[in-house]
Formats: C-alpha cells, structure tokens, sequence
C-alpha cells in the first residue's frame, strides 16, 4: 500500500531543512516526507500528488494562488510567523501552531489534532531487539552515573542510545547548567494517560548530551516512589516498539519502587565495587539477598567493575568520553562496543 504523503512548505530554506530533519530523524509516522521551499514547487507537485498533511508557513499560504491545493490536501497546518493571533479558519481542515518554536513542540501541537485522523495511528515497529543495560550498586559514590555516562556516550557513537537516571538528586541541571521543562515523571504521566501517543511526545522530551539521548531525571520526588518497578519496564518496553534505540541504560537507584524487576530483565548488569570494608560487607550483603530472594539470574548477568583512584575526572559532563575513567569503560564494555 502507498504511504500518504505529508508535505513541508517554508520559503526560509535552513529553518525548513531543520524542520524535516526532525522529522525524519525524531518521529516515527507512516507518511513520506517531501519538502518545497517555492510555493510554486508546491503547487506544481500538487497537481500531480494527493497531500495528505501539509505543513505551511503563514507567508507561504498566503502566496497560494491554486484553490484545489487547498482544497485536496486533507488537513492543512499554517506555521504562524504573526504576532498577531490569526482568526480561526473557516476553511475545513485548517489548523495554526506558531512557528516560533522547537520542532517537538510543533509536532506535539500537530499530534492533538492530527491523531483524530484514521491514517495517523500509532504505527510503531514490532517490537525491537533493544538491550536494557543495567547498572547498580548498593555502594555510594563510586562513581556509579559518571561511569553511566561514559558508557552512555561511548556507545552512542556506534548505537542509538537513551539513557534513564533513577536517582532523586541526581543534580543534571546545576551540572548541565539547563532548566529542564519536563523530567521522568511527566514521561510516565503521558505514559500512563495515552500510551498510544507516547511516540509523539518523546521526541520533545529528549534532551542530548555529546550524542547521547537522555530523559531528564525527576526534578521532585514526589509520586516517584508509587511508581512500580512493572510500570517502568512497560514503558521501556513501548520505547522499544517505537524502533528508535538498540539499548536502554538505567542507571538505577535504591529508592526506587521495583529495583529487582528492573536488574531481572537487563541483559547485562554493571555493579561498581570497592577494596574497602565497609564497601565489601555492602556488597556482601546484596549478593546475600539476590540468593534468598532466588535471584541468581540477577547475580549471572552481573559484571563487577573495581576502578583505581583515578587523578582526575572530566569537571563537564559532556567530556565523559575523554581521560582514565573513559579508557577503563571502553575495556570493560568492549563486546557491546565491537561485538563478539
């Protein structure tokens, strides 16, 4: 069957570029993309081609001078360049969103009324083959999210990576020096209101670090704890059916609901350890606890990682992938990195 075809029409070249860009790197919908930056390319096309979306600049649309491309295109979005709040078309299947803002908040105000139409359906792939890294240990400060990040990065050079953090007080936007406007929690809200949807949303969630993908961690604890461990994996698993990553890295916390059913269903888990004594009684202990509870599956796919008292490491999160700490995870991460 023919994919419908979804139309971009915007006379600023870069910012049309960077708009299909988005499109075709971030949102996973059964259209083809075709992209005009003269009206008259547009109109041209559209004698030939039913659009079924079409997506114009405010200055383009005016310039439209064929009737029958607005009235074959099945719904018809104007990028608003105005400041001035343009009146409620009357034209059937018109709709405004401004265009003076990220590509994702544009998809996000597309997706309220385009998913009413019975072409856009969650069209997700089967689910894929994405791996679920997880790392823990029951020791603080060992370096636990610097060694996630870099692992995080490392990877993201050779694989589509996303990474989650679990802690409470992980501190990324005093690191990072960002304001996030959304976290963790807002992605399980959408989850758990629309899931269908979730693949519109995540695009405008995502933040990037040195090319690796990652949802800000919660901002305030509050709900977090009433989250179960199952809620979670069934949202890893719809991120999955989505088909934009090949691994998943949780970088788990102890104060989390349902820590265990997240171990159980990684495929690989790292575990930082110490020479201490306290640090070896802590890990001990764990160990003691996986066998009562008959989770020695949790224990077989663990790789335990012991680090020296590295100089110095990278003060910008962005830099993961530089200095000792980087060379000890390209080591202990070889098969994910290069394969068998």
């Amino acid at each position: 069957m023919r994919q419908k075809i979804f139309a971009i029409c915007d006379m600023e070249e870069a910012y049309a570029l960077r708009l299909m860009e988005y499109m075709l790197e971030k949102v996973k919908l059964p259209y083809t993309y075709h992209l005009f930056t003269r009206v008259e390319e547009l109109e041209k096309f559209a004698r030939q081609e039913e659009i079924a979306i079409l997506l114009i600049a405010e200055s383009a649309f005016k310039m439209l001078q064929e009737e029958y491309v607005r009235q074959q295109a099945a719904q018809i979005f104007v990028l608003q360049e105005s400041d001035v709040s343009v009146e409620t078309g009357v034209e059937a299947g018109l709709g405004y969103v401004s265009k003076f803002q990220s590509p994702g908040k544009i998809v996000e105000a597309l997706s309220e009324t385009v998913t009413g139409l019975p072409d856009w359906d969650n069209k997700t792939h089967e689910e894929s083959k994405v791996k679920l890294i997880g790392i823990y240990s029951p020791i603080k400060r060992c370096l636990q999210t610097s060694f996630a990040l870099t692992m995080g990065q490392i990877l993201a050079k050779k694989y589509r990576i996303l990474y989650f953090n679990f802690e409470c007080y992980s501190g990324f936007g005093q690191m990072l020096r960002r304001e996030f406007p959304m976290d963790m929690m807002d992605l399980m809200y959408y989850f758990r209101c629309d899931q269908d949807r979730l693949y519109l949303r995540l695009p405008s969630m995502v933040q990037n670090i040195n090319g690796l993908d990652y949802i800000p961690p919660i901002q305030s604890d509050l709900g977090w704890r009433e989250v179960t461990g199952r809620q979670w994996l069934e949202l890893c698993k719809k991120i999955a059916g989505i088909g934009q990553y090949e691994y998943i890295i949780l970088d788990l916390d102890d104060g989390m609901e349902g820590l265990f059913d997240l171990l159980r269903q990684c495929y690989k888990i790292y575990t930082i350890t110490k020479e201490d004594s306290f640090a070896t009684a802590k890990i001990s202990q764990y160990e003691q606890i996986l066998k009562f509870n008959e989770l020695e599956e949790i224990a077989d796919k663990t790789v335990k990682c012991r680090f020296p008292v590295f100089k110095e490491l990278p003060a910008n999160l962005e830099l993961m992938t530089h200095g000792e700490l980087a060379s000890y995870v390209k080591a202990i991460i070889k098969e994910d990195l290069y394969g068998k």
